[in-house]
């Protein structure tokens, strides 16, 4: 069972954003809608950003509102496939013959 620990050790992706207008910062976690604080300086708006995550995290658990997993890198491999004609395929495999670069065999 996943509870509050295990959701506050996740990696989530904070953003930040510098307020122009009326000073300080803007900090969010944007895959917790909602989770967000404003802060004069960044190490205050950094611990004001984490108990609202745990206060998020607290109320979602309680009233059972799916929390979405991290996005971290690590849930990622770097590659993806792409479908494309064969002809641009043979053209694009001939160019870079000429230019040098590896051609990595193709998977099924």
């Amino acid at each position: 069972m996943k509870n509050l620990e295990y959701y506050m050790n996740l990696d989530y992706k904070i953003e930040i954003v510098k307020d122009e207008t009326e000073g300080g910062y803007v900090l969010s976690i944007p895959e917790l809608k909602g989770c967000l604080t404003c802060a004069d300086n960044l190490e205050k708006g950094m611990e004001m950003l984490e108990d609202a995550k745990k206060q998020w995290l607290m109320a979602a658990l309680e009233s059972g509102y799916e929390i979405p997993g991290s996005n971290a890198l690590e849930n990622y491999s770097g590659q993806f496939k792409l479908r494309l004609p064969k002809s641009l395929h043979k053209e694009l495999a001939e160019r870079s013959k000429q230019e040098g670069i590896r051609i990595l065999p193709q998977t099924p």
